[in-house]
């Protein structure tokens, strides 16, 4: 394979990400019930679209290859998480509080400088990323001006507290 020397326009985005699950009605439990996305269409009992905001969805969920299926054995290839993007720490705060509430329990969490993060996994085992970014300006940096990204310990109860306070 050749790699190309053209860069992507900055625009570019990744839109969504359709998971496989064993059993739909658990993951809208999770989705829905826990992460709070809504539910824009479903196709019966094999298939539903979440979204944040309306849009016409984030999240696919299918049990079309999968139904009663199980997660892939440690060590196989595959998604390693979905990250979830959050518009600020408040709004990571009060997810923190519904998984906490809905006793779900985290992998990790991590502030990384450009970025705050919590780690879980879903009813079907992917990796859920939880994330709010820290501005730009704020991004720690070598001074030859690269990014100095670390991973340090995320102090929960002041998400928990800065959530509280709105």
């Amino acid at each position: 394979m050749k790699a190309t020397a053209t860069a992507l326009d900055p625009r570019v985005r990744i839109g969504h990400v359709h998971l496989k699950v064993a059993d739909l009605e658990r993951s809208l439990r999770f989705y829905r019930g826990v992460l709070g996305f809504e539910v824009m269409q479903r196709f019966g009992d094999s298939a539903a679209f979440l979204s944040a905001g309306g849009y016409h969805h984030h999240i696919g969920l299918n049990t079309w290859e999968s139904l009663d299926g199980n997660p892939p054995p440690p060590g196989a290839t595959g998604l390693y998480h979905t990250a979830i993007l959050f518009p600020d720490r408040a709004e990571l705060g009060k997810a923190l509080r519904r998984l906490q509430e809905a006793g779900i329990p985290l992998d990790g969490a991590a502030d990384h400088g450009v970025s705050e993060a919590l780690y879980l996994r879903d009813p079907d085992q992917n990796g859920v990323e939880l994330y709010r970014d820290r501005p730009e300006s704020e991004w720690p940096r070598h001074p030859d001006g690269s990014l100095a990204m670390f991973s340090r310990s995320l102090d929960l109860g002041k998400l928990l507290a800065e959530a509280a306070a709105v």
